[in-house]
């Protein structure tokens, strides 16, 4: 296995990946701008891989990307890592930012750690990932990365789009699309939907989304106007407990949380107006709202207290774009109010700590506010330095709706509140060596003021240990070259330093002056062999590791500078050969690994990782219909998505075995 993982970094290295591309993507300036001109690590999953990839879970699809990779958790939820380790709590909730159509799914200071199953994936037209920090036009919560959904445009003519599928672990999907145009106005409307009784006992899942869109034109200035909604319903398994059953082909499948749910609905709008601002000139208003609401059992506590929290939002994103001959210019401000609220009740009896009744009970309203400007500069014909800086500020009106004071493991703070500003800058140059390669360096500082639960979901003797904003360092070099006409490569280093950490320790205690490093390497692949069939690959190598020191109540999970953070595997790789022998057939093979990692703090205990192998394949049967199968885990391997320690005991989510789907696709 080993001896694989290493073929796989020495083919990224030694000749094979993607680079000089003519993709557009909107997410590196929040507007459509060339990949290739980019001085950041962007890659761009299109229309057309999205829809064969077919993906039950958006882990599916982003796992594509280097250095991502997403714990697929039970249903729809899902744990976050990009340049980092799989981060949990408030650290996952906050770390990274999601966006559907260039605007955050959760407001900055009120992030969900499932926050991608919001978003409308099933349907997208694209999805862009920036790796690394993005705080100079994005701010709050762009400290890993960002993920951006991009939804369907409207088209010029009638355009239809059908879809349904089943596979043998009783998962059942449909979505459909129409889009016209009448006079000057474009519409689109599309939905889905999934109905699954889980591949583990107890753990169904149903989910539906909408996505409404309207563009029409007014002389120089365009109104494109998105409605995105989403339910969801599921049953939710938990951990499974040691080895043994991880390895036991009907004690991975079972579920001894069958009392755990989560119910969660969430509803978008936004109208994106752009018009002419002289010559060289150009605005963007995008003026939205969101709400969302959720309720879950805590089945990984003791206690299993029920949880419901929401928030709703209304905002406005602006923007000034000035591009002359060697300079170009974006500026704007950012600014949104938002109204949240938590509860958490405990109705079995007290365990431990956690007492039965109310723990917490509260609500925030927040403002936030920020200024940004970026400035680039062609130097010469082939040097292009850009410059760029943000100020967001933050502040969180806290109202306790209950007594205030500890009750036994919690602790309620009075009322509060709470003022925030971060600063990140981003410097970066670019270089067209040739025609077919350049190269870029960049810094950039990324921030992010704590979430709203770091703040007032305490816990008892936590009260000089408030949460500070989060600040990371990130220094980067890449490439995008392309070597002949049938290899491309896309070639980055990145190292990254961040401080005020905060996370919970195995003690179960906050940590606010967390010290990380997050440094490595990462390859994107495109090989034509033969102009039937293509290689892609993407793989990273990273090291993520602890730069201080911390003592814990529980010896063995004691944290030192040096040793690797866990959850965090060094080696992650995505391999796929597609093989299109004629235009209406095509097979593809995608090798997904995972190297081993730490699951705990003191790097005693570990997950050795997995291997698996998916096989895929489309054919058309006549100009419209399509027919598609899907061999999931084809090896029918038994691993883990997700290995965990805690409370003494090694933990998992099994992955599914082999799994079988058929599904037919039509589109005119």
């Amino acid at each position: 296995m080993a001896f694989v993982r290493g073929f796989l970094v020495f083919l990224a290295f030694v000749g094979s990946a993607s680079a000089a591309d003519d993709s557009i993507v909107v997410t590196g300036e929040r507007r459509a701008s060339p990949l290739a001109e980019a001085p950041a690590s962007i890659t761009a999953i299109s229309a057309g891989e999205l829809a064969f990839i077919d993906a039950d879970h958006i882990a599916e699809a982003l796992s594509r990307a280097p250095g991502v990779n997403l714990h697929r958790g039970s249903g729809a939820e899902h744990l976050t890592a990009i340049r980092s380790p799989v981060l949990t709590g408030g650290a996952g909730a906050g770390s990274f930012l999601f966006l559907e159509n260039g605007v955050p799914l959760r407001s900055a200071g009120f992030a969900n750690i499932n926050g991608l199953f919001d978003a409308h994936h099933e349907l997208a037209e694209r999805i862009e990932v920036v790796r690394g920090p993005s705080g100079a036009l994005y701010g709050a919560n762009a400290i890993h990365g960002v993920v951006n959904v991009i939804t369907p445009a409207p088209s010029e003519t009638l355009s239809l789009f059908g879809e349904v599928f089943g596979d043998t672990e009783d998962r059942y999907k449909w979505k459909g699309s129409v889009s016209n145009a009448i006079g000057g106005h474009r519409f689109y409307a599309g939905a889905s939907a999934v109905s699954e009784s889980g591949y583990r006992d107890d753990a169904g899942l149903d989910q539906q989304k909408l996505n409404l869109r309207h563009v029409m034109s007014l002389g120089d200035t365009e109104i494109d106007t998105v409605f995105s909604f989403d339910n969801l319903e599921q049953e939710t398994a938990g951990f499974i407990f040691g080895r043994d059953d991880l390895f036991d082909r009907n004690r991975r499948r079972t579920n001894d949380f069958p009392q755990a749910r989560r119910d969660a609905k969430s509803a978008r709008l936004q109208s994106t107006i752009t018009t002419d601002a002289g010559e060289n000139g150009s605005i963007r208003l995008t003026p939205y709202a969101r709400w969302n609401d959720m309720e879950f059992v805590q089945h990984f506590l003791p206690g299993n207290a029920l949880e419901e929290n929401g928030h709703w939002s209304v905002g406005l994103q602006s923007a000034y774009y000035y591009d002359a001959d060697r300079f170009s210019l974006i500026a704007g401000v950012d600014a949104e109010y938002t109204e949240g609220w938590l509860t958490e009740f405990q109705a079995e009896p007290t365990v431990f700590s956690f007492t039965q009744g109310l723990h917490y009970d509260y609500e925030v309203k927040a403002i936030n506010a920020s200024g940004f400007v970026q400035g680039e500069y062609s130097l010469t014909p082939e040097t292009v330095i850009s410059v760029g800086a943000r100020i967001d500020g933050a502040v969180y009106d806290y109202n306790n709706r209950t007594d205030s004071g500890p009750d036994g493991r919690f602790l309620r703070p009075d009322d509060q509140v709470d003022r925030f500003v971060t600063a990140s800058p981003k410097v970066s140059i670019r270089q067209e060596i040739s025609s077919s390669a350049n190269a870029y360096v960049s810094y950039a500082r990324g921030a992010r003021p704590p979430q709203t639960t770091d703040l007032y979901r305490l816990q008892s003797g936590q009260t000089d240990n408030a949460a500070r904003p989060e600040i990371i360092d990130a220094f980067e070099i890449g490439t995008r070259l392309t070597l002949s006409d049938t290899v491309n490569l896309n070639l980055a280093g990145f190292w990254m330093e961040k401080r005020n950490f905060f996370f919970r320790d195995a003690d179960g205690l906050n940590v606010n002056n967390g010290e990380t490093r997050h440094a490595g390497v990462e390859a994107d692949v495109v090989l034509t062999l033969h102009e039937t069939i293509m290689l892609q690959s993407a793989v990273t190598y990273a090291a993520h590791t602890y730069q201080f020191d911390r003592l814990t109540g529980n010896a063995a999970e004691t944290i030192s500078s040096g040793d690797d953070v866990d959850t965090a595997p060094r080696v992650i790789a995505n391999t796929r050969l597609t093989w299109r022998p004629v235009r209406r057939l095509a097979v593809e093979a995608e090798w997904r690994s995972v190297g081993s990692y730490f699951i705990d703090a003191a790097n005693v205990r570990s997950y050795e990782g997995f291997d698996i192998l998916n096989l895929r394949a489309e054919a058309t049967l006549t100009d419209g219909l399509s027919a598609f199968l899907t061999l999931r885990n084809a090896t029918d391997a038994l691993y883990a998505e997700r290995a965990d320690f805690a409370f003494g005991r090694e933990r998992f989510f099994p992955g599914e075995t082999r799994t079988l789907g058929f599904g037919l696709r039509y589109r005119n």
